[in-house]
């Protein structure tokens, strides 16, 4: 075993073996060119599974996942990849993101021969992740994103080239795109927060190290977080190469969820809030639902009445490039403009209704507790599991659909559903629960509960309706 993974770590005065977790932060340390050549290999398939099939025919009827590069990539990416990449931001926190990501690992090596400019302000804007995300959702189902490899090309290709060139222009050996634009690091942090794993700096150890007039060794986080007061696993990445740092960094386990209970009353943000009350529970929603929905048609022939009674009947023939609303023609799928504007109405009516409902809720809670607005954003990180949850099962919908085409038997599908969803919902209120006991408030715990409960109610209906109803 390497020399340095039998090192004696230290805790206070007394010095102990370092349990496995440790020695599992340690190889990640001094194992960093096998990693390096990990994330080369994940590039490599990433641009395989996405890049080959937008060049290749569209599959026809009775092309399979086996006999069809197309098929397979679609299921390989969207059914297995990006539903699990999410599982694991739950079980190992940012872990994908530090050692496996595509975008994070040529940001990076792009910042390390690039320009190394200093960051700008309207980069560092934390709205960012945010409008990303939203950006990202609305107009991947406007051109169809996980139905067609040329749509997929667009937006993942593009993100990846943004990415590169981001890390060109700015910082130096760091990720300056992972940590301010990428689309999906807002909900990665949120998810990362039920992370029973998390790198964590104990500031008394830190201290002492400085005291003991020890070499001052320096650490380039990729993230530049402030390695001093690392504890939350949200902006973390889990890349370990700052394992044992001062004698202070250590990989430790703790209990799942815990850091929303504590660390999110002082760190929890409006953003964060409204990224887990519009951005999850209202336009991923609202993403997943339409064509599923009766309300969708129902919108839409409403529209086209409303049109055809004024003669305006051009939006109902006219349509757009397939970079800007889906157009195959060849596959029987088309949108009209009137398509176009009834998801779009249909995306943000859900997410108008849907981030209302929850966020009167939240403020109920608020309200009962006589708490500062920070408690609300604090209350919002009780509803992760269940909006971690839905997007997962919203993902995994794809998986499920391509098992079916197949003829593979799901009997068993909808009890998972069930299972994961009445679970994702015990978590919540378990979390609720704790969050509410931060606040001193005697009886009026209870009715913050029951307000609380009552955006966990909505919570599971929205996507109670997608999967169980209609």
């Amino acid at each position: 075993m390497n020399a340095q993974v039998e090192m004696i770590c230290r805790t206070g005065t007394a010095e102990l073996q370092p349990s496995r977790l440790q020695r599992l932060g340690l190889w990640m340390r001094d194992h960093r060119p096998l990693i390096q050549r990990i994330q080369w290999a994940v590039i490599l398939f990433y641009a395989v599974l996405v890049v080959l099939p937008a060049f290749l025919p569209l599959p026809d009827y009775e092309a399979h996942l086996w006999n069809n590069l197309t098929l397979f990539a679609q299921f390989l990416f969207w059914g297995i990849w990006w539903p699990f990449v999410l599982i694991s931001m739950v079980l190992f926190g940012r872990l994908w993101c530090g050692v496996f990501c595509p975008e994070g690992a040529l940001s990076e090596w792009a910042s390390r021969h690039g320009k190394g400019r200093p960051i700008p302000r309207w980069l560092r804007w934390p709205g960012w992740p945010l409008l990303a995300f939203i950006t990202t959702t609305v107009y991947g189902q406007m051109i169809s994103v996980y139905q067609y490899p040329q749509a997929a090309l667009l937006i993942l290709g593009g993100s990846t080239l943004v990415a590169i060139l981001v890390g060109y222009l700015f910082g130096r050996n760091q990720r300056v795109w992972c940590r301010y634009l990428c689309p999906v690091s807002g909900v990665f942090a949120l998810l990362a927060k039920l992370s029973p794993l998390h790198f964590h700096a104990n500031r008394q150890q830190w201290q002492a190290y400085r005291q003991q007039q020890q070499p001052l060794t320096s650490v380039q986080c990729p993230t530049f977080l402030p390695l001093r007061e690392l504890d939350s696993a949200s902006p973390c990445h889990m890349c370990g190469r700052c394992t044992q740092h001062r004698e202070a960094i250590q990989l430790e386990a703790r209990l799942p969820g815990s850091e929303i209970v504590t660390t999110s009353k002082q760190s929890a943000n409006q953003w964060e809030f409204l990224l887990i009350v519009v951005g999850l529970l209202g336009v991923a929603v609202g993403a997943f639902h339409w064509s599923a929905s009766p309300w969708f048609v129902q919108l839409k022939q409403m529209l086209a009445g409303l049109l055809i009674s004024h003669d305006w009947l051009w939006p109902l023939e006219a349509h757009a490039p397939w970079w800007l609303m889906t157009f195959y023609p060849d596959q029987n799928d088309v949108f009209s403009l009137l398509d176009g504007a009834a998801l779009l109405l249909y995306i943000g009516l859900t997410t108008l209704m849907s981030g209302a409902v929850i966020g009167l809720c939240l403020w109920l809670a608020r309200f009962a507790l006589s708490a500062p607005t920070q408690a609300l954003y604090h209350l919002s990180h009780g509803l992760i599991p269940l909006a971690g949850a839905g997007v997962f099962l919203g993902l995994s919908a794809l998986t499920a659909s391509l098992l079916r085409a197949e003829q593979v038997p799901l009997f068993w599908v909808n009890d998972v559903r069930a299972l994961l969803l009445a679970g994702a919902t015990v978590w919540s209120l378990w979390l609720g629960w704790r969050i509410v006991g931060q606040y001193p408030s005697k009886g009026a715990r209870y009715v913050a509960m029951l307000s609380y409960s009552a955006a966990v109610v909505w919570s599971v209906f929205v996507w109670w309706l997608l999967f169980f109803y209609w």
